[in-house]
């Protein structure tokens, strides 16, 4: 019996898990895994992680007496700590995020990325296995432009924009992750409208953004993520990728409704849309970022969600320290 998730899958569609229990990934056989400061906080609360807590928390002592330097030293290895064991599971690779208080810090970014890829590099972990996870700022692109220069692959995230999507391009990036449902969430808010599947403003940006990509001959995957239903997952089979959480890949697993394939390399370019550039020309990105509402504010809200997260778990590695 084929399932929804074997069709998905079937569609040329590379299915990533995006959370942070990596005991729920298995289930799925997913090629990678994405995690961010929000799903490893849920996850650390659980008592199954409490040896990875404990592990983050002895690294921490051992680098510093300051117990800011320590907490500082903890959450690195405690995302890193995720990771490893996520890399058991997957035959892929994981994204790891940087600090989102780095997000309008290009060398800030850099040096965390160097910490994130060491601690890998000593668990034995080869850096070609991990994603470094950055926000969709100027600063954050120009940092994985330069960081995938050193061979250091990069996951930008947060993004909303269609000039966020042609920067990325433009930097080499190795993947973006268009945040579909944060898009859809703002729409309906906004508008007071309801969307299907074939009207959702999020698909839509998906939607555009792989086109431009396979027409113009960029070879940045386009990975799908943030899905509020199965409906936007259906209508973007054949994307690159598709990051979904475990509750929509448990969906799609117990459903055996097809799902037919409906982006397709060979026929984006009849999109016909004409090439533009955003990487070299910060001010015209920063204009293009600011007309576009949308993308402004699910940006910069991204950004402080995250950040909130953040500070929220190291705060709770603070008080084991």
């Amino acid at each position: 019996m084929t399932t929804s998730l074997d069709a998905l899958k079937a569609s040329g569609t590379v299915v990533v898990s995006d959370s942070g229990d990596f005991e729920s990934i298995g289930a799925y056989q997913p090629q990678d895994a994405t995690t961010n400061p929000s799903l490893i906080l849920a996850a650390a609360k659980l008592p199954n992680y409490k040896k990875i807590i404990d592990t983050a928390v002895e690294f921490g002592k051992s680098k510093s007496s300051d117990l800011e330097e320590q907490a500082e030293n903890a959450l690195d290895r405690i995302l890193v700590g995720f990771g490893a064991e996520i890399l058991k599971i997957i035959p892929g690779r994981v994204s790891t995020e940087v600090d989102a208080k780095f997000s309008f810090d290009t060398k800030g970014t850099i040096a965390k990325a160097h910490q994130i890829i060491s601690l890998y590099k000593d668990l034995g972990i080869s850096k070609d296995r991990v994603l470094i996870k950055i926000a969709s700022t100027y600063e954050g692109i120009q940092a994985a432009k330069l960081l995938e220069e050193e061979g250091i692959h990069c996951n930008l995230t947060l993004l909303f924009g269609f000039a966020q999507a042609v920067a990325c391009a433009e930097a080499k990036v190795t993947l973006i992750s268009p945040f579909v449902g944060r898009i859809l969430d703002w729409y309906k808010k906004s508008t007071g409208e309801d969307y299907t599947a074939d009207t959702d403003p999020g698909v839509k940006s998906v939607q555009r953004i792989f086109n431009y990509y396979k027409q113009h001959g960029y070879n940045t995957i386009v990975m799908g993520a943030s899905f509020r239903n199965v409906g936007e997952i259906k209508a973007l089979a054949g994307c690159d990728y598709l990051t979904i959480a475990p509750k929509l890949l448990e969906e799609l697993k117990n459903s055996t409704e097809p799902v037919p394939k409906k982006l397709e390399s060979e026929s984006a370019h009849k999109a016909g849309e004409e090439k533009v550039s955003f990487l070299d020309d910060e001010a015209k990105f920063r204009w293009a970022l600011f007309e576009d509402q949308m993308a402004f504010e699910k940006l910069h809200e991204g950004i402080r969600g995250f950040a909130k997260d953040g500070q929220t778990l190291k705060d709770l590695l603070k008080s084991k320290l």
